[in-house]
């Protein structure tokens, strides 16, 4: 297994505090401290708190942009492109559910110049989901609800998976996968 960077260890340590207390309560001397090491030398690793953050966002947003590129421009069908985007949201879940905190909670709080890249990249997700989900309702993949009510609905849902899942000890990711894709795909009933 690869050895984590100095300047990763930081930005995970980050992403953890930042889900914890949120990205304008944390200073570098927190962080700092929660490294067990002096503020300065965390400036050997990375230039400010706001390059982190882009760090974590930016990095997770384009993720999600090189995961839904690969979706909407395959030639399956719908409910094949929605099962890989809950798998998609799944996986960086499980491998960043701190990230996805700022991802989800702090982006407000980028640069402009990575705010408006961010916002682009997650608008044109929002926009590619949104077109498979129309795309689906006029071939008769899926049923014909309210476009909007389907994208909030499921989105919201993937969007927030990272505060309920890592609470959950006894649910294998497997089953996860299996049980988010019947549910958000099939309904309960």
């Amino acid at each position: 297994m690869k050895q984590e960077s100095r300047k990763q260890e930081i930005i995970n340590a980050a992403a953890i505090l930042f889900k914890e207390k949120g990205y304008s309560a944390v200073t570098m001397r927190d962080l700092a401290k929660a490294m067990s090491i002096k503020a300065a030398s965390l400036y050997n690793h990375i230039q400010s708190k706001q390059e982190i953050l882009a760090t974590i966002i930016i990095d997770l947003a384009e993720e999600f942009t090189i995961g839904m590129n690969q979706i909407i421009n395959s030639n399956q069908n719908t409910i094949y492109k929605l099962e890989k985007i809950i798998d998609l949201h799944i996986d960086v879940t499980l491998r960043n559910a701190d990230g996805l905190a700022s991802l989800n909670n702090d982006w407000m709080h980028l640069e402009e110049k990575n705010l408006l890249y961010f916002e682009k990249m997650r608008m044109d997700y929002e926009e590619n989901f949104r077109q498979i989900i129309k795309n689906g309702v006029a071939n008769n993949e899926i049923k014909p609800y309210n476009i909007e009510i389907m994208v909030f609905s499921t989105l919201s849902t993937l969007r927030t998976l990272y505060l309920w899942y890592p609470k959950q000890k006894s649910i294998d990711a497997n089953i996860l996968k299996r049980d988010m894709v019947s549910v958000l795909l099939k309904g309960v009933c």
